[in-house]
């Protein structure tokens, strides 16, 4: 079975409407010969001439008087039908599907949702949290946010915001075992795990001179998940490397301390990473938006670490 020749048809009722292929051409924006040959392949089609052309002006046939009310409102609907598609994707609206890290989706995430939904009630998000790398594609994610170095992919990145990392403890638990001065002091401590760090087996730190130090942590907990160890570090159990976003409020009213200031860790970044290909639908496009204003205006966000960390 065929297809009908809706271009054809189109065509048709245009040139019926500017009673001249040139006039309708130039209206299209299509070369007088490709309005010509459409007609004329209409006509093939339909076994019929549906036009009388001579030098000076064109005429309806019988055939031709048939088919143009037919023909008008296929233009008709067909230029409706994109109007309407056009209006619903400059609209945002429908489901936006969004991966993010565990804690900082339930901390960070989350709590901003609300407000963007607010603002796009037709919108909707799944929002899926998990400390693992998800596959994008093969997952039907619109929009992921990542933190740390991006391995090599065909995913589309932008970076967000510079994110601090450091080493911290609970006061209690420095005044009891005291305060590491260099790296090297940390096989006496009792170090607190994240099995997601790029080197979980292995704590990197450099210096203001550019001196790199290499640690190998251990201690009572290790854990998958960074706010699992929040309720170890607050109780005085031990040391841990974390991201400024978990435990800013923390260090602001004491529980924590920062440890070893003059020492950082690689410095990692807050990413929202993309499928390849666009357009994107305008929900996707609000909500990409919307993180990249709040997450990079958050008061944890591009805080520096110490500039000879910053190699």
């Amino acid at each position: 079975m065929r297809l009908p020749d809706f271009e054809a048809w189109a065509i048709f009722a245009k040139v019926v409407e500017m009673g001249s292929f040139g006039r309708a051409a130039s209206d299209l924006g299509l070369s007088k010969g490709t309005v010509s040959k459409a007609v004329g392949r209409l006509e093939v089609r339909l076994g019929a001439r549906l036009l009388h052309r001579t030098s000076r002006k064109l005429a309806l046939t019988e055939a031709g008087q048939a088919a143009r009310d037919d023909a008008t409102r296929i233009l008709a609907e067909g230029e409706a039908a994109e109007a309407r598609a056009s209006a619903a994707a400059s609209e945002p609206r429908g489901l936006v599907r969004l991966a993010a890290p565990m804690t900082f989706g339930v901390m960070h995430v989350a709590p901003l949702l609300p407000e963007f939904l607010s603002q796009h009630p037709a919108v909707s998000v799944h929002l899926h949290l998990s400390d693992a790398v998800i596959d994008l594609v093969g997952g039907g994610f619109d929009i992921g946010l990542r933190i740390g170095a991006l391995p090599d992919s065909s995913l589309r990145a932008r970076r967000l915001c510079a994110i601090r990392r450091s080493l911290v403890a609970a006061p209690a638990y420095l005044d009891r075992h005291g305060r590491p001065e260099h790296p090297d002091d940390l096989a006496r401590h009792a170090c607190l795990g994240y099995a997601y760090l790029p080197t979980p087996d292995r704590w990197r730190f450099t210096d203001a001179a550019g001196t790199e130090a290499v640690v190998v942590p251990s201690g009572p907990m290790r854990a998958n998940n960074a706010e699992a160890l929040a309720p170890a570090l607050r109780a005085g159990l031990g040391l841990a490397l974390q991201p400024d976003f978990m435990v800013w409020d923390d260090l602001e009213a004491g529980r924590l301390e920062r440890v070893l200031p003059n020492w950082s860790p690689p410095p990692i970044a807050l990413h929202l990473v993309m499928p390849p290909g666009e357009p994107r639908p305008a929900r996707v496009t609000a909500l990409i938006t919307f993180l990249t204003q709040t997450l990079a205006a958050a008061r944890w966000a591009n805080v520096q670490q110490p500039s000879a960390a910053l190699v």
